[in-house]
C-alpha cells in the first residue's frame, strides 16, 4: 500500500464528523436514556467492583493514555465516575443515604466525560489486568461508551458511522457489492473467492479496511483456505457491522449466526480485526441463548493451528529477518491468542525479538475501539501510540508484525506522524506470501 492511498483513506476518516446526525435529544431525554442503559446494564458483578475499588490508582499507571500524559484525569477507573454515582444512588444497598450526600449526574456531565471514554479509552483490558482487586474497569467503561450513545451523545465520527450502518448496511462505504468487487478482481487474477456459497464449512468475513486498505489479507487467506482445500467462503458483510452497542447484540449477531448455520459452517473465522472476534467468540451464545454450532477463531488462530497441526507448510523468508510482534488486544490479552501467531512467525524464519511489554501485559496501539476514527484525538493518540514505537525500536527489529488491521493502520498513520521507519507488516500476507508450491 503506497502513502497515497493511506492518507486518501485518512482524508476519508477526518470528514466522517461532518456526515453526523443532528441529535434533537433535550437534556432530560439524554439523562434519561443514558440512566436507562446504565440501569439495565449494571449487573452484581458491576456493584462489587464499585464496592470494592480502593482507588490505589494502579490501574493508571496501566493505561497507556496515563503513562503518555501523567494527567490523573486519564485514570480508567474515574472514566465510569457517573456510573458509580448512579449505581450508588439508585442502585446501591445505601441508595437513601447516598441521595442526601451526592449529587445527581447532569447531560451536560455525561457530554464531558466523552473524551475520557471514547478520545482516551481504547477498551483494551490492560487496566483490568492489573488491579490488585480484580476489577475489570473496562467493562463499565463500555456501559459508559453505550450510555452515552444511547443518548446520542457518541463523538461525531460514530454517529456518522452509525447511521450509514442503519441506512445502508454499509460501513466506511462498505458493503456487499464492495466486498463481491474485490472477490471478483482476486478471482480474476487467478485466486478464487466464493462470496455467499449456499454451503460452506468456513465462513469468513472481511473489514473496510481490507477492501480499501490492504486487498491483499483477502488475497492471501483466499490462497491459504485455498492451499488447505478447504470448504470455504466469504460473507458478503463488513465484519465491523458486528462491533459494540445494542444493535449489534440484538440484530447483526443472531443474523451472522443465521447465515452460518444456514451453510453447515463449522468454523467463522474472523480478519485482522479487533471488534468482530470477543463479539462472536465470547458473547454471541449468550446473545443467542445457546450454544453455537460452529466455532469462532481469528485468522491468525486458525493459521498458527493449520501450522502446528502440520497441514499448512511455508517457505522460510531468507535472512532471518529481526521482527518483533504486536499483540493485538482483542485477540491477544481478550482471547488468549499467543503461541498461534508466534508459530507462524518461527515458520517464516523469522527472528523473533519480543517488546518489554508483550502478550498479556502488551500495550494498546492507541487506535483502538474505533479510536482511530476520532480527529480530535489524533496527537493524544500519537502520544501513547509512541509508548510502542518506543518498545519496538529497543528490540532492535526493523519490522513490526501484526495481526490485525485496525492495529497495522494506526502503526502506519504513527509511524508517519512520527517519521519513524519501521516496516510494519501484516501476518497473514506474510504467510500467504510463503505457501510451499
Amino acid at each position: 500500500m503506497n502513502a497515497t492511498t493511506l492518507d486518501a483513506f485518512r482524508g476519508g476518516l477526518a470528514g466522517l464528523a461532518a456526515r453526523a446526525p443532528r441529535s434533537t435529544l433535550t437534556d432530560s431525554e439524554r439523562l434519561a436514556r443514558a440512566k436507562q442503559v446504565m440501569h439495565r446494564r449494571l449487573g452484581a458483578s458491576d456493584a462489587a467492583y464499585l464496592e470494592t475499588c480502593l482507588h490505589c490508582g494502579m490501574c493508571a499507571e496501566a493505561c497507556h493514555f496515563y503513562v503518555a500524559t501523567g494527567d490523573a484525569k486519564y485514570t480508567p477507573v474515574e472514566k465510569v465516575t457517573p456510573l458509580r454515582r448512579v449505581y450508588h444512588r439508585e442502585v446501591g444497598p445505601l441508595r437513601w443515604l447516598y441521595r442526601l450526600v451526592t449529587r445527581d449526574i447532569t447531560a451536560a456531565e455525561l457530554e464531558s466525560f466523552q473524551e475520557l471514554v471514547f478520545d482516551s479509552c481504547t477498551e483494551c483490558g490492560r487496566c483490568d489486568l492489573m488491579c490488585p482487586m480484580g476489577i475489570q474497569i473496562s467493562p463499565m467503561i463500555n456501559i459508559m461508551r453505550e450510555a452515552l450513545t444511547a443518548a446520542e451523545l457518541a463523538p461525531a465520527e460514530f454517529r456518522a458511522l452509525k447511521a450509514e450502518q442503519a441506512a445502508t448496511r454499509k460501513d466506511l462505504g462498505v458493503g456487499r457489492s464492495e466486498i463481491a468487487a474485490l472477490a471478483a478482481q482476486i478471482s480474476a487474477a487467478g485466486v478464487n473467492v466464493p462470496v455467499d456459497a449456499a454451503r460452506a464449512d468456513i465462513l469468513y468475513f472481511v473489514t473496510p479496511l481490507d477492501v480499501q486498505l490492504f486487498p491483499d489479507s483477502l488475497r492471501s487467506a483466499a490462497r491459504i483456505f485455498n492451499r488447505l482445500n478447504a470448504s470455504w467462503t466469504v460473507l458478503g458483510a463488513s465484519a465491523e457491522l458486528i462491533g459494540t452497542g445494542e444493535s449489534s447484540a440484538e440484530v447483526d449477531i443472531p443474523r451472522i449466526v443465521a447465515e452460518a448455520e444456514q451453510r453447515g459452517a463449522k468454523l467463522v473465522i474472523l480478519p485482522e480485526c479487533g471488534h468482530a472476534y470477543p463479539r462472536m467468540r465470547f458473547e454471541a451464545a449468550n446473545v443467542m441463548g445457546r450454544a453455537l454450532a460452529f466455532e469462532v477463531l481469528s485468522i491468525s488462530e486458525y493459521i498458527g493451528r493449520q501450522i502446528t497441526d502440520g497441514k499448512l507448510k511455508l517457505k522460510p523468508i531468507p535472512g532471518k529477518e529481526q521482527v518483533t510482534y504486536h499483540d493485538p488486544c482483542k485477540i491477544g490479552r481478550g482471547g488468549g491468542v499467543f503461541a498461534e501467531p508466534r508459530a507462524a512467525v518461527k515458520a517464516l524464519g523469522l527472528e523473533l525479538r519480543e517488546m518489554e511489554s508483550h502478550g498479556r501485559t502488551g500495550y494498546c496501539c492507541a487506535g483502538g475501539a474505533g479510536q482511530f476514527l476520532i480527529d480530535r484525538a489524533q496527537r493524544l493518540r500519537q502520544r501513547a501510540f509512541e509508548i510502542k514505537m518506543h518498545e519496538a525500536d529497543d528490540t532492535g527489529a526493523k519490522t513490526v508484525v501484526t495481526a490485525c488491521n485496525s492495529c497495522r493502520y494506526n502503526f502506519l498513520t504513527g509511524a508517519r506522524d512520527a517519521n519513524w521507519h519501521t516496516e510494519v507488516k501484516s501476518l497473514l500476507e506474510l504467510v500467504g506470501n510463503q505457501l510451499t508450491d
